[in-house]
């Protein structure tokens, strides 16, 4: 099973730290594990860097891309994907500041989540933490001066 954490960083910091992606993972990573003080000042950088999340703004995307999708149904406060016969399963949830996406089988489920938040947010960061990965949904050009 893949487990995803997906935020939504500040546009200054996703084009600053471009390329440096391990910054915001270990950032995360320390915050999952910290205690005490050093939790709440790491709870403040988080907050700094991140965008609130338009939770209508997502729910309508999903549901206007995906609505009369074949295998796409709406649980709960879950919206949930499976393809091949229950194969390749993923389920978004949204919370507070993040969405979470839980995925198994192929990538094909996760990728149709990934490709619908990517239309809807230019700067969404993925983690796993489970196996140390994390990317952007879209990736930021760098911009090329000539």
């Amino acid at each position: 099973m893949r487990k995803y954490q997906l935020y939504l960083i500040e546009d200054e910091f996703a084009a600053h730290y471009f390329g440096r992606e391990r910054m915001f993972f270990q950032l995360f990573q320390e915050y999952g594990f910290a205690k005490g003080e050093l939790k709440n000042i790491i709870k403040k950088q988080i907050h700094y860097i991140t965008k609130p999340l338009h939770a209508l703004k997502i729910r309508q995307l999903i549901q206007q891309q995906l609505g009369k999708r074949r295998g796409f149904q709406y649980d709960h406060e879950s919206y949930i994907i499976e393809l091949n016969g229950r194969q390749s399963r993923a389920e978004l949830e949204i919370h507070g500041n993040m969405v979470t996406i839980e995925a198994f089988g192929s990538y094909e489920a996760e990728t149709i989540f990934f490709e619908v938040l990517r239309k809807c947010e230019p700067s969404f960061l993925a983690i796993d933490f489970e196996h140390q990965r994390f990317g952007w949904l879209k990736p930021i050009k760098e911009r090329k001066f000539v």
